[in-house]
Parts: structure tokens; C-alpha cells; sequence
């Protein structure tokens, strides 16, 4: 099925960990990315009996379900599977948005399938939906010196890249709006950098 012709709802998964002391950190950039798309859309984000916060509405004229799934990252699939059938969307109209390390910080990357990269949170969504969905790849760049991936991405981004973490959070939720209302290949063509 390809992206232009299924006109039925997009399921656009921001993953996080939730609880306000992990709000600001960069393993929870899908969540702000989520956050502000539901502001784009005039929508408030409610429970769902799937164990997430949802927010419906359109995105560039296409219906879209966004998701923050309340469990922590590594248990993201459960949700994002209960909300898929709920909404019954196909696995090629799913989008997972979130942190990358393979990027430098505020890189982007939109593709659809692959492999997890080691990322708690896809594999769990893989084990669960198979890999055939899509991805905006968020880059937060290497832990610097001899850190542990999991301290680097739970801590909150440095001063630095908190200079400019409104405009890429900005730029990736125009990257999500651009997967969806205008298919993979033009969305990458903007925004893969």
C-alpha cells in the first residue's frame, strides 16, 4: 500500500519516557515532537484505554492519531499495537518518531523499515508491529568521552543544544507533516540531512 493512496488515519507514535523527570531529556524528543504537532492541530492529548495519551485531528488535510505511549520506552509496542488496531491503521501508515545517536544533534532522517540500532523503544515496536513502519530518526549525537549511551540519553540536552531544540523540534514535526501529506520519498528529499 502505498503512501498515496491509503486515506484512512496515520498513527504518529512520539516515544518517551513519561513522568515530568524525564520531560526535557533526549531520549524523550518524540514526545516533544508529539507534543507540538497537537498544538499544530488545536488537539489535547486524553488517556486511552491502549496505555497512551492520544490527540486526533488533521495534519495538512490527513486525519491523524498522535500517541505518547505511558508506558517507559523499552514497552512501547504494547500501546502502539493496542492503538494501530483500534484505529486500524496498517503498519505502513505508522510513524515513529525518535532519538538517534547514529546522527549528529538536530540531523534528520525519515525512512520506513530497518533495523532497531540498538534503540529500546523500536525494538519493542518491532517485536510487536514487525519492522515495516515508518521512522523520523532524530538525531542527538555520541555520548561524549567514555559516558554510558543509557546516562547520555537520559539526561536533559546540554545549554548548548538547547539553543536550538525549538527549531529542530519544529523542523522534525515539519517532517512528520511532510511524510504524511506528501509520501516518504518527497519528505526525504527535504528533510534527510
Amino acid at each position: 500500500m502505498s503512501d498515496d493512496t491509503y486515506d484512512g488515519p496515520w498513527l504518529i507514535v512520539g516515544l518517551g519516557n513519561p513522568g515530568d523527570g524525564y520531560a526535557r531529556n533526549r531520549h524523550n524528543i518524540g514526545f516533544m515532537v508529539a507534543d507540538l504537532l497537537a498544538e499544530r492541530i488545536g488537539a489535547r492529548f486524553k488517556a486511552h484505554k491502549s496505555r497512551a495519551q492520544v490527540a486526533e485531528g488533521r495534519l495538512g488535510g490527513r486525519r491523524v492519531v498522535l500517541a505518547k505511549p505511558m508506558t517507559f520506552m523499552n514497552l512501547s509496542g504494547g500501546p502502539t499495537t493496542g492503538l494501530r488496531d483500534f484505529y486500524k491503521v496498517p503498519n505502513t501508515a505508522v510513524v515513529a518518531v525518535h532519538d538517534e545517536l547514529d546522527l549528529d544533534y538536530s540531523a534528520l532522517r525519515l525512512k520506513c523499515g530497518g533495523g532497531d540500532n540498538g534503540h529500546n523503544g523500536l525494538k519493542s515496536l518491532t517485536r510487536s508491529l514487525g519492522p515495516d513502519y515508518h521512522r523520523v530518526r532524530c538525531g542527538i549525537g555520541r555520548p561524549p568521552g567514555r559516558m554510558e549511551v543509557a546516562d547520555f540519553v537520559l539526561k536533559d540536552f546540554s545549554a548548548a543544544e538547547r539553543k536550538d531544540l525549538d527549531w529542530f523540534v519544529d523542523r522534525s514535526a515539519d517532517a512528520v507533516e511532510a511524510l504524511v501529506t506528501e509520501g516518504l520519498e518527497r519528505a526525504q528529499s527535504t528533510y534527510n540531512s
